[in-house]
């Protein structure tokens, strides 16, 4: 994906040592893995382990537990779909239906193609507008089937 670094162990080494000595290590090395990288490979756990002086099972339950924490490269485009109440009563289940149903997609499925994902989010601050969605950055109000699947780009229209 643009604008990460494809992963390289010896600069997550430098990473992990970089941030070692701060106290609660664990979520800011993880952080900046993932700011880096644009994931956290598993060949990061036992550098983390190692240099915190904790199991591999403590830092894969840590990067398990937090779902903002990827372990492969992300997809080149990312749609968050608020799932709040304002955005349910406003119809963003039958989006996911749709999506399903449409276009053979689940929404929160991790093993997709790579090149985009949708993702389920609580809340954007846009209840009034919902159901709403955020794509590169940019909010987008009272979304319908059609405006996901472009903003997915499962149509020939441009988001």
């Amino acid at each position: 994906m643009a604008g990460y670094r494809p992963w390289d162990q010896d600069h997550a080494r430098f990473i992990v040592a970089g941030l070692a000595s701060l106290e609660g290590a664990t979520l800011p090395i993880l952080h900046a893995l993932q700011d880096e990288f644009g994931y956290v490979d598993p060949q990061a756990v036992p550098l983390i382990a190692d240099a915190l002086n904790l199991s591999r099972a403590e830092v894969h339950g840590t990067i398990s537990f937090y779902h903002d924490f990827r372990t492969a490269p992300p997809p080149r485009r990312v749609v968050k779909l608020c799932r709040a109440e304002a955005c349910q009563a406003l119809g963003c289940e039958a989006l996911v239906s749709g999506l399903a149903r449409d276009h053979a997609i689940a929404v929160d499925d991790q093993s997709g193609s790579g090149e985009f994902a949708v993702e389920t989010v609580y809340c954007l601050g846009n209840c009034a507008l919902g159901p709403s969605a955020l794509a590169d950055g940019e909010l987008i109000g009272r979304v319908d089937g059609d405006r996901l699947a472009q903003l997915c780009g499962l149509t020939g229209a441009h988001a």
